[in-house]
C-alpha cells in the first residue's frame, strides 16, 4: 500500500469521528433547547437545586437539550450553586447560551405594576405573589416604625411612597432594594411642578396622596374626582370635617360596606372624618395618578357638599347649601330603599 493509500485509510475514519463528534455536540449543546414556540419563564429561588432545575425545565425542554445542560452543570460551578432569578427561555435558544445565562445570573426583568390597595398587607401578598420576595417579610418591614422612618414616612403614611405604575424589576430583588426602589421613583414622579402644584394648595405630599385616596374611593370618574378634589379643599378651608364616607369604611376595616348608618359614624378612629377635622394621619389606599393629578389640578368652584346620585351611576350632586344637601341625600336614601340596599 502506498504512502498516500496509508494516509487517506486512516484520514477517513478520522474525519468520520469528527464529523460525528461535532454533530452530537450540536445536538445536544447548540441545538434548540426549548420545544415552545413562545418565551418560557423559568424563576429559581434559593431553595432551587440543580435536581429541581432539571425539573422545572423538564415540561418545556428537548431530551438533548436537558441531556446537554445536565452535562454543563455536571462540570460546572453551578452544581453546588444556582443564581436565583427568573431567566427568560426564548424559542431557538440554544442549551448552551440558557446554560451561560443561568451561570452568570443574567436574568430578565418583569414588569411589576403597584396595585391601588387600600391595605398594606394585601401589597405585601401581592408582591409576595409577584416576586421571590416572602410577603411576611414585606409585610413587617412595612408595618416597622424603624423602618418606615428611614424611608421619611411612618406606618400610617407610608402608603403614600407607592405610585401605581409599572416598573422593570428583577424577580429577585430583596425587599430593602425594593423600597428604594420605590422611593426613586417616587422622587422622579414627584417633580417640580407636581410639588410646587401642592405648595400652592398648601398641601405637603403626603397630604395630597391622603386626598387622593378618598377620592379614588369616592369616584372610579375620573373626570369628576377634579371637583370632589375642590369641594374638599373648599371644605378644608372652612374647617369643616370632610364627612367622608370612604374613611369610615376604612375605620371600621370593612370595605363590602354599602351603605353608611348613623352608629357608624361614631367609630372611635383618626380616620373618621365625621369625628374629627383635617385630613386623617395617612391615606386608605394607595392614591392613583388620576387622583393625585385631580387635586393638584382640582376645580375652583364654592360647593361645600356632595352626595351620590340616585342612578347608581357613580358620580354626584354638588350643593352649595346644607339645605340643598339634605335634599340631594334624601333621593338617594330613597333609592337605596327601593333597591333594599342594606
Amino acid at each position: 500500500m502506498t504512502k498516500k493509500l496509508k494516509k487517506a485509510y486512516y484520514l477517513a475514519p478520522a474525519c468520520a469521528s469528527l464529523v460525528l463528534i461535532l454533530g452530537l455536540l450540536y445536538y445536544f449543546l447548540l441545538s434548540d433547547f426549548s420545544r415552545c414556540t413562545e418565551t418560557v419563564y423559568v424563576c429559581i429561588d434559593e431553595d432551587d437545586t440543580a435536581d429541581s432545575l432539571y425539573a422545572k425545565l423538564e415540561p418545556i425542554a428537548t431530551n438533548h437539550g436537558l441531556t446537554g445542560l445536565h452535562t454543563f452543570v455536571s462540570h460546572s460551578s453551578m452544581k453546588e450553586k444556582l443564581h436565583t432569578g427568573r431567566y427568560a427561555i426564548e424559542p431557538g435558544m440554544s442549551t448552551f447560551t440558557l446554560f451561560r445565562h443561568l451561570k452568570n445570573g443574567r436574568q430578565t426583568p418583569l414588569r411589576l405594576t403597584i396595585p391601588e390597595v387600600r391595605t398594606m398587607d394585601r401589597l405585601a401578598a401581592y408582591l409576595g405573589q409577584k416576586l421571590m420576595m416572602d410577603s411576611a417579610s414585606v409585610e413587617q418591614a412595612m408595618t416597622s416604625e424603624e423602618v418606615c422612618r428611614k424611608l421619611g414616612y411612618d406606618t400610617l403614611n407610608i402608603p403614600a411612597l407607592f405610585v401605581p405604575n409599572t416598573y422593570e424589576v428583577y424577580w429577585n430583588i430583596t425587599v430593602d432594594a425594593f423600597l428604594k426602589r420605590m422611593v426613586k421613583e417616587h422622587d422622579a414622579f414627584w417633580n417640580y411642578e407636581r410639588r410646587h402644584k401642592a405648595d400652592l394648595h398648601g398641601l405637603s405630599i403626603n397630604e395630597v396622596c391622603v386626598l387622593a385616596s378618598i377620592i379614588d374611593e369616592e369616584t372610579s370618574n375620573n373626570q369628576e374626582k377634579p371637583m370632589i378634589a375642590g369641594m374638599y379643599m373648599n371644605r378644608l378651608k372652612e374647617g369643616m370635617p370632610l364627612q367622608a364616607d370612604p374613611t369610615v369604611k376604612f375605620a371600621l376595616g370593612d370595605f363590602s360596606i354599602r351603605r353608611i348608618y348613623q352608629n357608624m359614624l361614631r367609630v372611635e378612629s383618626p380616620y373618621n372624618t365625621y369625628m374629627n377635622t383635617g385630613l386623617p394621619p395617612g391615606p386608605i389606599k394607595i392614591a392613583s395618578v388620576k387622583g393625585i393629578d385631580a387635586v393638584l389640578n382640582r376645580a375652583s368652584h364654592d360647593f361645600l357638599y356632595m352626595c351620590a346620585k340616585e342612578d347608581f351611576s357613580g358620580t354626584h350632586r354638588f350643593a352649595r347649601t346644607y339645605k340643598e344637601h339634605k335634599d340631594n341625600a334624601a333621593r338617594y336614601a330613597k333609592a337605596l330603599n327601593e333597591r333594599n340596599i342594606r
